[in-house]
């Protein structure tokens, strides 16, 4: 996935968005048919399943499944994306939540804005007095 192919996923992607998305990645070139067994190994969407997006079992299977295609490419990438809307969902519904309220949201980047403040002003400080400038 890349930016300059307009392909990631953003916090802003509806699940449609998502599951269209993940639908057109590449996967084991060397596998051409759905009857032909897989290379987990390097496939682009195996790593991604690793990335703590899906179950250990979901890993183990899609593994073991693709390796001997009782699943195919299709399959695999529906997994991902059942685990990917699982994860994305809370992040939805507070993203949710803060458009509702924007000025909550200028309240928190406003309270984050102080407190960055007070600590590099802090660093600065120690850079200085250990530079001997000021």
């Amino acid at each position: 996935m890349s930016k300059s192919y307009n392909n990631t996923i953003t916090l802003s992607d509806s699940e449609a968005t998502v599951r269209s998305k993940l639908k057109t990645m590449v996967t084991d070139p060397a596998r051409v048919r759905r009857t032909d067994k897989g290379n987990p190994d390097v496939c682009p969407v195996f790593t991604l399943h690793k990335s703590t997006i899906s179950t250990q079992a979901v890993i183990d299977r899609v593994n073991k499944e693709c390796r001997t295609a009782e699943i195919g490419c299709i399959d695999c990438k529906g997994l991902l994306a059942d685990a990917l809307v699982e994860r994305l969902t809370p992040i939805w519904e507070k993203r949710r939540e803060f458009v509702q309220k924007p000025k909550v949201v200028d309240e928190i980047i406003d309270a984050g804005t102080k407190k960055a403040h007070a600590v590099a002003s802090k660093t600065l400080a120690e850079v200085n007095e250990a530079m001997k400038i000021g």
